[in-house]
């Protein structure tokens, strides 16, 4: 667990101590959820460098969660610019060491107002972190959850809503107290969906293979640079409906997120994947992922923003 008492929060508005950046036990968030986020990994290179990794297409899926969550203030207030400098001015303020995240939050900042979103006050947070391993990077073993993905027409999974991640906490739950590190999830069509915070990718004779954005899938970055990665390297690449027996069958499988990174997945359910072992095109796509974030790269430069 992180040590946060000593950093500095982004609060309403302002720069405080973390330990300052507080709700009220009657607000929305904490009563309802009532909030949407992201997690914007800051990566250090060899030379001591801060950059941000695709902040604007972060900022932009942000922009997409208030829209759905109808969080019209945040809308009207915050453009890219803004939302730029603000998050800058607390990497600087922090100076990261290592690797870290920084999650930005907006929430509903009112009490007593029931599950009512609009025409209110909607603030913005945002702290950072070091990354830590959410699984186990050198290989994890994961199960097929019980509990189904919640569809699009419900509570939709492109919206990074933190009430959403209920579902998400039921399936970890289940995977832990069965001795497994994760949980892979289906939709109510029993097709394979992602896992509880990250994105999944299975190879299949040498093809790459993932969900498709109409799977109840979070849209996620890091598996957007992932295809990218993989096509710009002459791997092929599909988007597509996976059945949960293909998991058993893959040659490999790895989960993906910006608090993951890549790790490779060695059993399904107890079946092995593969060897048992990370693959081959796994691992290469772990060295491509951390040159590509690490240090200014063609075609990817603009991937990076330097803190300066």
């Amino acid at each position: 667990m992180a040590d946060l008492k000593h950093t500095v929060a982004y609060f309403r508005d302002d720069f405080v101590p973390f330990n300052d950046a507080q709700v009220s036990i009657a607000s929305a968030p904490v009563l309802y959820g009532l909030s949407v986020y992201t997690v914007i990994p800051v990566f250090k290179n060899k030379q001591g460098t801060l950059s941000l990794f695709r902040i604007r297409d972060h900022f932009d899926r942000l922009r997409n969660s208030a829209k759905i969550m109808a969080f019209d203030d945040f809308l009207e207030n915050w453009d890219y610019e803004t939302f730029e400098a603000t998050i800058i001015e607390l990497i600087k303020k922090n100076d990261p060491k290592v690797d870290s995240l920084v999650r930005i939050s907006i929430f509903v900042d009112d009490i007593l107002m029931g599950t009512r979103m609009h025409k209110l006050k909607h603030s913005v947070s945002a702290f950072i972190y070091p990354i830590t391993e959410v699984i186990p990077i050198s290989g994890s073993r994961v199960m097929v959850s019980s509990w189904r993905r919640n569809p699009d027409n419900a509570l939709p999974a492109r919206a990074k809503i933190n009430g959403g991640y209920v579902n998400a906490a039921l399936m970890k739950h289940e995977a832990i107290t069965n001795g497994f590190d994760d949980a892979i999830a289906l939709d109510d069509q029993g097709h394979v969906t992602e896992s509880t915070v990250a994105n999944i990718f299975i190879i299949r004779n040498n093809i790459l293979l993932t969900p498709g954005t109409s799977t109840d899938i979070l849209e996620g970055i890091t598996r957007d640079s992932i295809v990218t990665f993989a096509r710009h390297h002459g791997i092929e690449v599909q988007e597509k409906t996976i059945d949960r027996s293909e998991l058993y069958l893959a040659d490999e499988i790895f989960l993906c997120g910006s608090s993951m990174n890549i790790v490779p997945i060695l059993s399904v359910d107890h079946r092995d994947i593969g060897n048992g072992k990370p693959g081959k095109v796994t691992t290469e796509l772990q060295i491509s992922y951390s040159k590509y974030t690490h240090q200014k790269t063609d075609p990817f430069t603009h991937w990076l923003t330097p803190v300066v």
